[in-house]
């Protein structure tokens, strides 16, 4: 049991995300969301959280499982090409996880996937949060652009732009 995790996580709180990321920076976060799904049918949504609660910690959950429970919990699997993509940061770890609908993750090596999370986390480190999430959604919006170029119907938005603070 890591004991420095579960005291980190346990005194790390909401404050810690807006300080990281104040409104205005999730204001840009979203705009840049909105701008690059204007150009493919791919969605992206950014998801961030400040800490795991003592249960999930106690059951030693990684970063990488617990953004598989919100690209669930957020239905970022209900695109009509299956081609949603999470960007989930949990705050108290300082990771990143990248999670793919099968659609866009068939298509993009997963090398691709943690080459992004590296730089993010990277940025991160130095305290350029909202640096490593644009950074983020820009490559993001290449792969959809190449995979997914916008169709005459297009998808439609289907997620929320707005990034969720879990």
């Amino acid at each position: 049991m890591n004991f420095l995790r579960i005291i980190r996580h346990l005194f790390i709180g909401q404050m810690t995300i807006k300080c990281a990321l104040p409104a205005a920076s999730l204001a840009r976060i979203e705009q840049a969301i909105k701008q690059s799904e204007m150009n493919h049918d791919g969605e992206i949504l950014f998801a961030v959280e400040a800490s795991l609660n003592l249960v999930s910690l106690l059951k030693k959950q990684s970063a990488r499982e617990r953004a598989i429970d919100i690209f669930s919990l957020l239905r970022v699997w209900d695109t009509p090409h299956n081609n949603g993509v999470l960007i989930y940061l949990l705050h108290a770890d300082q990771d990143v996880e990248i999670v793919a609908d099968r659609g866009i993750d068939a298509k993009v090596d997963h090398k691709e996937w943690e080459k992004i999370c590296q730089e993010m986390e990277v940025a991160f480190r130095k305290g350029q949060f909202e640096k490593g999430v644009l950074a983020a959604i820009n490559t993001i919006d290449y792969q959809l652009k190449k995979h997914f170029p916008l169709a005459s119907k297009g998808g439609g938005n289907v997620l929320p732009d707005r990034p969720v603070v879990l």
